[in-house]
């Protein structure tokens, strides 16, 4: 089984249930939206020795964890599951997600960083991606940011470093190209 170097932080104990049958991972569970500072701080400590990557459920609830770690940790890595991947009998969520996606997800972490601007508001305006939903959507897929509106999807690009030279090549290679 393989060993993931970095602390998981999920949102509950079927998320971590789910990823110790996957991985040999060792995981920080926040309770949901009862995140505190103890936890917090727990998390900004585990990020100093081994490194961190949030995983938290493809809904308002989990954005708003990955957005409380990502304040208080730098370069913390974040995974993303696609919110069609994880939609269970009658909830969303990491533990309902397909395993294959999990895989994806961890596999394929990023790490946000605050300090350039990698592509400008024209550049991203000039792709077609504000008023195209399914361009956005894809734009998201191919460089597995999660997801979200086009103000976030802007703000991500920025934070990975992604250039419109980047998001346009990859589009044409997927049959997007104008």
């Amino acid at each position: 089984m393989k060993r993931i170097k970095e602390i998981v932080i999920v949102e509950g104990k079927t998320d971590t249930q789910l990823l110790k049958e996957l991985y040999d991972v060792d995981t920080i569970e926040t309770h949901g939206l009862a995140l505190d500072d103890k936890t917090l701080e727990l998390i900004k400590e585990a990020s100093l020795t081994r490194g961190v990557i949030v995983l938290t459920d493809p809904d308002y609830p989990g954005l708003k964890i990955r957005n409380q770690v990502d304040q208080v940790v730098d370069n913390c890595k974040h995974a993303f599951v696609d919110k069609k991947d994880a939609i269970g009998k009658k909830k969303l969520g990491i533990a309902e997600a397909n395993k294959e996606a999990v895989k994806k997800a961890i596999e394929n972490v990023v790490t946000f960083s605050k300090q350039t601007e990698s592509i400008t508001w024209q550049d991203f305006i000039s792709l077609d991606i504000i008023g195209d939903k399914k361009r956005r959507m894809k734009v998201y897929d191919l460089f597995h940011l999660g997801y979200g509106n086009a103000k976030t999807l802007f703000k991500r690009l920025n934070m990975v470093g992604i250039t419109k030279k980047m998001i346009e090549e990859k589009l044409e290679s997927e049959g997007y190209s104008d």
